[in-house]
């Protein structure tokens, strides 16, 4: 699955990875590959970017934001971010 983190001022990740955590406003919730379109809103919280099976990840920190899912590509916009 393809995922691309973005913000306002730039683009903070973009790379093929297993899965991502996100902060959804009544939870977290996780996508992985070949997930149902949807949207969602996110609220404040860790994306956590699942980068392989072996368990590596990178994380950031969220302010809020969206994020779209759709043939296999997952965007997330933030409001605000920065590595954790």
């Amino acid at each position: 699955m393809n995922l691309e983190i973005l913000t306002p001022e730039k683009k903070l990740f973009s790379d093929d990875v297993y899965g991502v955590q996100l902060p959804g406003v009544s939870g977290l919730f996780e996508i992985l590959e070949k997930h149902a379109p949807m949207v969602s809103a996110l609220g404040k919280g860790r994306v956590k970017v699942l980068t392989d099976k072996n368990g590596g990840s990178v994380s950031y920190d969220i302010t809020g934001g969206f994020v779209e899912i759709l043939n296999n590509k997952a965007t997330v916009l933030v409001e605000g971010a920065k590595e954790a």
